[in-house]
């Protein structure tokens, strides 16, 4: 596995999925927008204490958002750097976090400015809002559109949205600098470049106060993630992803799930975990592929899984799967050799939805009755029917 190659985190469900993406602390995020020409605060990033002469703003550099929320972002005059940012460490759990230190901008006012990429529409949208602050994503009165960065009227198409939030010296800017970060979206491999706050200074400048970047996974090979934000990550997994990591496929680990489930790519997985959370047997574990991963990494999963599955509150091991042009009998005979080879302590069962080429000379039943001798409870290829089977297990 490209050792660059991130996963970012989403909620779902009340659950923690993956998907493609990599998301960069606001010190790396903010080094792609100076280097870029986008005007940033000045300030530095703290492994150490601060010294007792700094002043300006604390911020925890992780790759989480709320901060604010959490109390880690805070002011801090001169005389208080170091108790504040003893402070902010203390409620990360970690004395050596590291910080940024930047200065205190005389804002005049604050502006929610983003980029994203529509997967609905394919194309850049943009997003702005008269105001910063939390959520302000989902708030009414959101201006938007979707731009072609290098068409032509782009920028005209950018102004005419914004003029109905700002007036219009303040439009024409906000519409250039939209122009410009829709670029360092598409140079950069960025799924989402939020900018929140971007500060008003009164002097007219637009200032980057904060940024969330959000780059795609899958360019991993020519966007390496840059070192703050690959250590979080790397430092974030725990034994059991780092050890999939290291065996070329993905693994979050979801403590107080029910199934250890065992899937192949991300799209199959989530919509496991969900037919799993909405029959009240939430999952322990989430699996994918890896980009530049091996193309067989099932007997490595399943030694994973079973693992979680010796947690007491495991009940059950789920496993599915689809088949279009692989041949059937070559996926239960490879499975049945796994399962000899260990066999399960909790009740397993498969999944399996095969196409007509891969159910060719060898059919469902049969495959039924192969794994049922190895001790697989039972084999569905409807995931509906997998799920009331599993609760039914999980229920005992």
């Amino acid at each position: 596995m490209n050792t660059a190659t991130r996963r970012g985190k989403l909620a779902r469900k009340g659950r923690i999925v993956t998907e493609a993406t990599v998301r960069l602390t606001e010190h790396d995020g903010k080094g792609v927008l100076q280097r870029h020409g986008v005007a940033i605060p000045r300030g530095r990033l703290l492994r150490g204490a601060p010294g007792p002469g700094d002043a300006g703003v604390l911020k925890a550099q992780i790759l989480e958002g709320g901060r604010g929320l959490r109390g880690l972002v805070r002011r801090s005059n001169p005389g208080e750097a170091p108790e504040v940012a003893a402070a902010i460490r203390a409620a990360l759990g970690d004395a050596a976090a590291p910080l940024l230190l930047e200065e205190a901008l005389p804002l005049t006012r604050e502006i929610y400015l983003a980029l994203r990429i529509d997967g609905t529409a394919q194309c850049i949208e943009m997003l702005c809002a008269p105001a910063g602050g939390v959520a302000v994503e989902h708030a009414s009165g959101l201006l938007r559109c979707g731009i072609e960065p290098e068409a032509p009227g782009a920028l005209e198409t950018l102004f005419a949205t914004l003029r109905a939030g700002f007036a219009p010296e303040l439009a024409a800017r906000l519409a250039r600098l939209a122009l410009r970060l829709a670029r360092i979206l598409q140079a950069e491999d960025l799924e989402l470049l939020e900018v929140n706050p971007l500060g008003l200074l009164p002097d007219g400048r637009l200032v980057a106060c904060d940024a969330k970047l959000v780059r795609d996974d899958a360019a991993g090979f020519r966007q390496a993630a840059p070192d703050l934000s690959a250590a979080l990550e790397e430092a974030a997994l725990t034994p059991l992803e780092r050890r999939a990591r290291a065996q070329g496929f993905q693994l979050v680990d979801l403590p107080g799930g029910t199934v250890a489930m065992i899937t192949a790519g991300a799209g199959l997985g989530m919509l496991m975990l969900d037919l799993l959370a909405d029959a009240g047997c939430p999952a322990a574990c989430f699996m994918d592929n890896a980009n530049g991963g091996p193309a067989e990494t099932m007997p490595e999963r399943l030694a994973l899984a079973f693992e979680i599955a010796a947690r007491p509150e495991v009940k059950a091991v789920m496993f599915f799967t689809t088949l279009a042009s692989r041949g059937l009998r070559g996926r239960v005979e490879a499975l049945a050799a796994a399962l000899r080879a260990t066999p399960p302590t909790k009740p397993f069962l498969a999944g399996i939805a095969a196409g007509h080429v891969a159910l060719r000379g060898y059919p469902l039943d049969q495959a039924r009755a192969d794994l049922a001798a190895v001790g697989v409870t039972a084999l569905h290829d409807n995931p509906q029917d997998l799920v009331r089977a599993v609760a039914a297990a999980v229920r005992g």
